[in-house]
């Protein structure tokens, strides 16, 4: 048994930059964007640097560098597909995962299971080992005065 967990967190652009972000692979309304070089899709970030870290096999800078124009705009799940092969060939399946968003606006509770659908079929798992919850700082922090979002995760690989 392996245990890995990742952190990843974007900050907001201007108030009606936009019309959604991403979260988990899902497209969730709000009206900020978020500022990164792929989709800035936090959670399935956490959930990448989660799984390489299980695996021992660095990070997602190392693998997706925000410096490579080719991961520019790119689709989170379909870097997640990658990491999840690497750690396939690395002779590992996802035991269970654990994920965490944290973020005041918007509220994320009724995206939760779509959220929960969508990472496990991209970890071709059961729904049953994919939890996802979100969670406020209570007005604290960066997160708290609404500047951006963050993400937690935790995986168990077998």
């Amino acid at each position: 048994m392996r245990i890995g967990q990742g952190v990843d967190v974007h900050a907001f652009d201007v108030e009606g930059s936009a019309t959604r972000i991403r979260l988990a692979g899902i497209d969730v309304p709000h009206t900020r964007a978020l500022i990164a070089h792929s989709d800035g899709d936090v959670a399935t970030h956490a959930l990448m640097d989660a799984l390489l870290g299980a695996a021992a096999l660095g990070d997602i800078g190392q693998h997706f560098s925000d410096r490579d124009p080719q991961y520019a705009g790119a689709d989170s799940l379909v870097l997640l597909a990658k990491v999840v092969s690497m750690v396939f060939d690395a002779g590992f399946t996802v035991s269970n995962v654990d994920l965490t968003v944290i973020a005041e606006q918007p509220k994320l509770a009724k995206y939760t299971l779509a959220m929960r659908e969508v990472l496990a079929q991209a970890l071709d798992i059961h729904m049953n080992q994919v939890n996802v919850k979100a969670t406020t700082t209570e007005k604290l922090g960066f997160v708290g005065r609404e500047e951006g979002v963050a993400a937690m995760a935790v995986v168990m690989l077998q």
